[in-house]
Order: C-alpha cells, then structure tokens, then sequence
C-alpha cells in the first residue's frame, strides 16, 4: 500500500507538527524539481528506478499536507543502506518504519515538516503502488476530490495523531488500488 501521508516518529517521540491541509500551491512541483536535482547529485547511483514526486502533492489541483513526498527507486533496501549518511548531510532524518519496505527519511525534523523520501526497491508492490496511486490520482478528477474530502475531515478528527491519519486513509486507497485499470 503506497506510504501516501505515512508519518513515523523519526525523533524518538519528540514533539510532531499537527496535520494540517493546505490548499494546492502551484510552487509544489518546482520544490520537487529542486530536490530531485539535488537527490540526482547526491544518490542518483542507488536510484535505478528513478525519482518520483508522490503523495498529493504531486496531484495538480489537489489539497495537501504542504510536504513534498519523495519515491526513490533503489535495488535493494540493504545496498541503500549505504546512501543514509550523504543524505543526513542533506538533512534527512532516518525513521525505522516498515523497514521490510522500505527506508523512510523526513526534512528537515518532525516538527517542521517540508519533505518525506522513501527508498523503496524498485521490484517491490510497495514502489508500483505507490506511483499507481498517484497516476489513478492525476488521472480521475472523482477520485482525487473524494480524496481531498477525506483527508480534511481526517485532519480536523485526527490533528495530533499522525499513525491514526495514515490509518484512517488505507481502505480508500486499498480501494482505489483495487480498481481495474482503464483500458486503452
């Protein structure tokens, strides 16, 4: 299931940003370029399956968290392993979460919130998901605005509860998941 809004507790238990909705900000992708260029120069080696702008961000038109989601495509999570310390010098912050998944990094604290980067392996059901996800996103305007819906009533039930946010939203992304593709 994509990590779409996943929010691990990378501090330790420190205290975490509220959710909160932010209307769609046209500046979005532009922000996610900029990372991608500096992501290429730093790790492109371990990103064989490319960098990919997720998450509603990524969603021309579409209600976000103000947080950049990030998918890297890497061969495998353990010779990933070996870009954690150039990315902490990129102000990632490791988050052992679904470590059987992925790699999860948040920028530049949990408090302060401006960019999510999972490493995912390129082979797994995880990566094709999450960019499945985003595409039905991109693609189904019905979709998307249900979405939106959804996520501002869970942000207003569940601003200080991250783990429940993500929670809350997995049966409708499982849903949307499950849908057939469209033939073409």
């Amino acid at each position: 299931m994509p990590n779409e809004g996943h929010e691990a507790r990378a501090d330790g238990g420190a205290r975490q940003e509220p959710i909160r909705i932010a209307r769609y900000d046209p500046a979005w992708p532009a922000r996610f370029d900029e990372e991608r260029s500096h992501l290429i120069e730093a790790i492109g080696a371990w990103a064989t399956g490319g960098i990919h702008h997720v998450g509603s961000t990524a969603v021309p038109g579409l209600d976000a968290k103000p947080v950049i989601d990030i998918l890297v495509g890497v061969g495998d999570l353990q010779t990933s392993r070996a870009c954690f310390e150039v990315l902490e010098r990129l102000s990632y912050l490791y988050a052992p979460y679904r470590g059987d998944e992925m790699h999860w990094f948040c920028k530049p604290h949990p408090s302060r919130r401006t960019h999510h980067l999972h490493l995912v392996p390129t082979d797994s059901r995880r990566f094709r998901e999450e960019l499945l996800f985003r595409d039905r996103l991109r693609t189904r305007a019905d979709i998307a605005e249900a979405y939106s819906v959804l996520k501002c009533s869970l942000a207003r039930r569940f601003e200080r509860d991250r783990e429940a946010y993500t929670t809350a939203k997995s049966a409708f992304i499982r849903d949307v998941l499950e849908e057939p593709r469209e033939s073409a």
